[in-house]
């Protein structure tokens, strides 16, 4: 199992450690619930040093990855990134990822830490002449702050380094990256530094009144606005129009991708599932991962829950599931079956908040 470079101040700042994409990663310091409210208030930092980070570099860079990826990179201009998504040829998702333009010529790819060997792989199968291709993983720890208060911590930190602007990348001369999107829908940023630097850099945010944060928080502030998570929400047998995630799919773009054709007959055709939003009505234990839903009384499996938790900004029971496109109308009354017994609830529109 790998330790993150921050491993020695998670400890002593009390974190519950637990391995994660075969990481050993904090879940929580002082509690989920109080670590996802400083988060939604004020500002909290999390250790994303798990994360993959790709380079890709070549003149034809733009058309190589275009044809792997389902949003279209000419949109962007150097310093900008894009949310997308990289398909297999039945038009599953291999992973969910963010695109950064730092030149015409060269992109910062940022994926998922349990995917990184999978898209590796992926992608070197797939080389042309002409295009580099580097995997950065292990060069980079890597922190991303989120919260309403953050972008003044890291004005009073007096940097001389302003933030890029929403989706926007920064480089510095010192090897430091910084990001601004962000996993929890509040503002933010995710600074990647090389390894050995990464730890001062999460002290001076902590030193700010930043609250360190777990992947326990982290989760239930995405599924609050319904961000999907590769390996629950999103898989290899699920498109993008399935996960509700059909605007970064640009089937107009002049690059054919991998798995487009099976997108473009779901367009035609309408589709058969969706990723449905679903909330709890009444007073109900917790909701986990692959608890199934039912109907209203309870007997009819319609799916099961590929997110579950408690919303602390609801104080309910929220969750994910794949439904057929019957059964996925926001109102439309079902029940969540736990430990046997169903609970009410309903679909709702998506996000929680």
């Amino acid at each position: 199992m790998i330790s993150s470079p921050l491993h020695v101040r998670h400890l002593e700042l009390g974190a519950r450690m637990a391995p994660f994409a075969g990481w050993n990663m904090p879940i929580q310091y002082c509690g989920i619930v109080a670590e996802h409210k400083a988060v939604r208030e004020s500002g909290g930092i999390f250790d994303i040093s798990h994360m993959g980070e790709f380079e890709v570099v070549g003149a034809e860079a733009v058309t190589w990855l275009n044809g792997l990826l389902t949003n279209d990179l000419n949109s962007l201009s150097d310093g900008e990134g894009q949310y997308t998504l990289m398909l297999n040829p039945s038009g599953g998702v291999i992973d969910d990822l963010i695109a950064y333009r730092i030149s015409s010529d060269r992109f910062f790819l940022v994926v998922n830490a349990a995917k990184i060997e999978e898209d590796r792989d992926w992608l070197e199968s797939h080389l042309v002449s002409g295009i580099g291709f580097v995997d950065r993983s292990m060069d980079f720890g890597a922190v991303a702050v989120q919260g309403p208060a953050v972008t003044a911590a890291w004005n009073r930190m007096e940097l001389d380094r302003p933030l890029p602007k929403r989706n926007g990348i920064s480089e510095y001369e010192d090897g430091v990256v910084v990001c601004r999107t962000g996993y929890t829908g509040e503002d933010g940023f995710e600074l990647f530094a090389p390894v050995d630097a990464i730890g001062p850099w999460f002290d001076r945010f902590v030193d700010e009144g930043v609250s360190p944060a777990g992947l326990g928080a982290r989760d239930t502030l995405r599924l609050e606005k319904c961000y999907p998570l590769n390996g629950s929400d999103l898989d290899a047998e699920h498109t993008p129009l399935e996960a509700g995630l059909g605007s970064f799919v640009k089937l107009d773009k002049d690059t054919d991708f991998v798995g487009r054709d099976v997108i473009v007959s779901q367009k035609k055709e309408g589709l058969k599932q969706h990723l449905a939003a679903i909330a709890m009505t009444g007073k109900a234990p917790p909701i986990r991962h692959g608890y199934e839903v039912r109907d209203p009384d309870g007997k009819i499996v319609l799916g099961k829950l590929c997110s579950g938790s408690l919303s602390p900004s609801l104080g309910r029971g929220i969750g994910l599931a794949y439904l057929d496109a019957e059964d996925c109308r926001p109102g439309t009354r079902v029940s969540v079956t736990v430990r046997e017994r169903a609970f009410p609830a309903e679909i709702v529109k998506k996000p929680f908040i």
